[in-house]
């Protein structure tokens, strides 16, 4: 039947643990069933949902209170963020002048974003603003020699790098030899050496006191915006922008707790509004039509890839334009072109992958403690994704380069918890250079030393550089949801949940059900029709299951996520099967 054993947890109540032989995911359900149901009770929830957020150490207390609903008012002050002030009266004192200021983001979400937000709110003070990316095809990351060309060109007194920035010393030194200021804006690692540079707002600084570090750049800039508008002494509706905060911060997977939780939650909220005509059009593109309320799932599966997909095949800066569109009819097309490159990015991806599960295969690497794959002609824009989508199948660090010639362009990605960047930090000597972050990084390697990198990164992985933390926030937990519980009002609860990802995982449920019926739809997914305990009708679809439609008899055992069922409306609900095994009896 299964194997059980105890648990504590931080709270002190004890779990049991059910672990059936079938699948490999703990199912959590609370013991001191009297103490989940007085929750429930105290919050409105149901009994399933209140033993959750009681087996993460919540009660009936403010904290519970703020975690369930996150507001603006609740963040935190900024007093303490290093550089905040300097960099606030700098480009003040560039508005009164009238000096011309180019902003600068990284090829990603979070720079893009981050971009778009002080372009707006720049011009929105009569600045002067010239605004670029990087190209992962024309210099690469950050503030490049390409990049640093540019912007000593276009004339701008002023730079301001958003999402990149910390490791550029070489470049800003350049522009600060052709005598701009610069400040940055970003939240990577911060090296030890200082940085040349009117005002660097980094978290991760040593010396500065703001407490929460888990801003990405897109929070980060919506905090000068606040800035600003204190010092210039204008009006400024801050909430404007935070459906692109909402966006950046979800597409760089930064940990969906504090004040990202109130910025991101009020973000989606003003996401479902869509002021904004690119994104209106995007949604529509994506099939997001307000019927039901945006999560963080639809950002990260739904938007960010698409606003992604240009920077992936060519330029970044056809998304940006997108952001920075104000005519509904220029944003539809602009939306039409990035939903052709997205196709053209998934056709690319899948090719790579099943490139990638090919070399492992016949190399034998599947028991590495690492992963390192290269090939020439790889799109170095993929690769993330790619070496993404290998970190969850073989949960362990994954290396994927793209090589034109001689130097492979490459990102890192992990299991969740995984200290990348420390893990590269070991191996340095051979890279040509790296940045990032513990979550996710990118290097730069020579092909002839592609060997030479796998075999110490691999040693550096075995060693435990990258191991995973103890404290696995990305890990989806398993619940059992109890019997009396109806399905459709545990959904409602798992909305208050939101945002859910890094640092906040969505839970996944566990619970027995008749059979109504199976069958094999097209591609080779199982469709399933559900009742559960209760009596509600529950949709349930495993993907590349469609074998076990004859096989599952009158009763099943589900273990998957919830969701609202798109197709029949309303409140229904419906599985996104991770397991499901037959029931006797």
């Amino acid at each position: 039947m299964g194997l059980s054993w105890q648990l504590s947890v931080r709270s002190g109540r004890r779990l049991l643990v059910t672990q059936p032989l079938t699948h490999p995911w703990p199912i959590l359900t609370l013991e001191g069933e009297p103490a989940a149901r007085k929750l429930a009770e105290q919050l409105g929830t149901s009994v399933t949902l209140a033993g959750y957020l009681l087996r993460r150490g919540f009660a009936a207390d403010e904290r519970t209170q703020r975690y369930l609903e996150p507001k603006l008012q609740h963040l935190t002050q900024p007093d303490q963020m290093a550089d905040r002030e300097p960099a606030a009266r700098r480009i003040a004192e560039a508005l009164r002048n009238r000096e011309r200021i180019f902003v600068f983001g990284d090829y990603d979400c979070d720079g893009i974003t981050s971009a778009a937000i002080l372009t707006e709110v720049l011009r929105e003070l009569g600045g002067q603003v010239e605004c670029g990316l990087a190209s992962r095809f024309d210099g690469g990351y950050g503030l490049s020699a390409r990049a640093t060309e540019r912007v000593i060109q276009s004339g701008a007194r002023l730079l301001i790098t958003c999402d990149c920035g910390s490791s550029d010393h070489e470049s800003l030194r350049s522009v600060a030899q052709a005598g701009l200021d610069a400040i940055v804006i970003d939240h990577h690692l911060v090296p030890e050496a200082p940085l040349p540079v009117r005002a660097f707002l980094n978290p991760h600084r040593p010396e500065c006191g703001f407490p929460y570090k888990g801003l990405a750049s897109c929070g980060l800039v919506l905090s000068i915006a606040a800035a600003l508008r204190q010092v210039t002494g204008r009006s400024l509706d801050l909430r404007r922008w935070l459906d692109l905060v909402a966006i950046g911060t979800i597409a760089d997977v930064a940990p969906l707790d504090g004040d990202n939780r109130a910025l991101v939650r009020a973000g989606l909220k003003r996401l479902a509004e869509a002021p904004r005509p690119g994104l209106r059009a995007l949604l529509s593109l994506a099939e997001i039509d307000g019927s039901f309320p945006i999560v963080a799932r639809d950002v990260a599966f739904r938007i960010a890839p698409r606003l992604n997909a240009p920077g992936r095949l060519g330029s970044p800066e056809l998304a940006l334009r997108l952001l920075l569109a104000t005519n509904p009819d220029e944003a539809t097309l602009l939306a039409a072109e990035i939903e052709q490159l997205s196709e053209q990015r998934k056709l690319q991806q899948q090719a790579m992958v099943d490139e990638a599960a090919r070399d492992i295969e016949q190399n034998g690497w599947a028991d590495r403690a690492a992963l390192i794959l290269g090939r020439p002609g790889w799109n170095h824009g993929i690769v993330g994704i790619v070496a993404g989508r290998l970190a969850e199948q073989y949960r362990r660090p994954v290396i994927v380069v793209g090589f034109d010639g001689a130097i492979g362009r490459g990102s890192v990605r992990g299991p969740a918890g995984a200290r990348l960047f420390d893990a590269l930090s070991a191996v340095q000597q051979s890279l040509v250079r790296f940045g990032g972050h513990q979550a996710a990084a990118g290097v730069e390697v020579e092909y002839s030393k592609l060997e030479e990198l796998r075999q110490r990164f691999e040693a550096a992985c075995a060693e435990g550089l990258a191991a995973a933390s103890e404290v696995r926030g990305g890990d989806t937990e398993v619940i059992e949801l109890l019997p009396e519980d109806d399905p459709r009002q545990v959904l409602s609860d798992i909305l208050r949940l939101e945002p859910c990802g890094e640092g906040n995982p969505r839970p996944e449920f566990s619970f027995s059900a008749r059979l109504i019926s199976a069958r094999a739809v097209k591609g080779g997914h199982l469709k399933l029709e559900l009742e559960a305990p209760t009596g509600c009708r529950v949709g349930a679809f495993a993907p590349n299951r469609a074998e076990l439609a004859e096989s599952l008899g009158d009763r099943v055992r589900v273990i998957g996520e919830l969701r609202p069922d798109r197709w029949r409306g309303g409140d229904a609900v419906e599985v996104s099967v991770r397991s499901v095994e037959p029931l006797q009896g």
